[in-house]
Order: C-alpha cells, then sequence, then structure tokens
C-alpha cells in the first residue's frame, strides 16, 4: 500500500509519503514538486482530455478521471459515463484510473476499456 497525500506536498514530504495527489486546479504546482521529488508517485484529477494532456506535459504518473458515473461525494456533476470515460482513457497520454460513482457493479462497466485501474472514496469508506 502506498500512502499518497492530496494537494498538502510538505505535508507528504514531512509524512514519507510515497507521493502526492494534486486536483486539476492545482496542476500548476505538479512540475514543482517532480523536481524537487523525482522519486513520488504524482497523480492529477482530471475531467477531460486537455486535462490528461496537461497532466503528462507536467510529469504525472497517473491521472483520476472524473466523474465517470454520478456520484454522492459530488452531486449534481455531470458524468462521464463509461463509453466516454473508455475514450478518453485510450487517448490519454499516461495511465488513466476511473474516480466517482466507482463501486463493486458500475466498476464492471469498465471492464476492457483502456483504464489503468479504479479508485473511490464513497465506497471504500463504508457505512
Amino acid at each position: 500500500v502506498l500512502l499518497l497525500i492530496a494537494e498538502d506536498g510538505w505535508l507528504a514530504a514531512r509524512a514519507g509519503a510515497a507521493g502526492l495527489h494534486l486536483p486539476e486546479r492545482a496542476r500548476g504546482r505538479l512540475r514543482y514538486w517532480r523536481q524537487r521529488r523525482p522519486r513520488w508517485l504524482i497523480t492529477v484529477a482530471a475531467h477531460g482530455l486537455p486535462a490528461l494532456r496537461a497532466a503528462a506535459e507536467g510529469g504525472a504518473d497517473a491521472a483520476l478521471l472524473a466523474p465517470v458515473f454520478p456520484t454522492a461525494s459530488h452531486p449534481g456533476a455531470p458524468a462521464l459515463g463509461p463509453l466516454r470515460f473508455a475514450r478518453l482513457a485510450q487517448t490519454s497520454p499516461l495511465p488513466v484510473y476511473a474516480l466517482g460513482g466507482v463501486t463493486a457493479r458500475t466498476g464492471r462497466r469498465l471492464s476492457g476499456t483502456a483504464a489503468a485501474g479504479i479508485a473511490a472514496i464513497t465506497a471504500l469508506a463504508g457505512d
């Protein structure tokens, strides 16, 4: 199990984390952290192909593409759906993990796509 800290690179460094996850709006900090911590695993949130390309150009190792399905953590956010997700994952210049509304049931709908894997928030939280 690898620990990635979301958004706070200084906390990740102090905690001895394996890396950093940056929100799409903060990908400008990607090059900064890539230069300072070249061995870190750095992921970036993405919501479309331009963000996937920018993340790859900035040196990200992978992207979490979201939301794939409707999700309680971001109510009302338009979902990509499995077909659009599959297209984006196929054309992405870096590995893509599916995030947003991913459960055991919805995750099966991503079988056969170019997804590197899945990520979850609510589905892992339990009751």
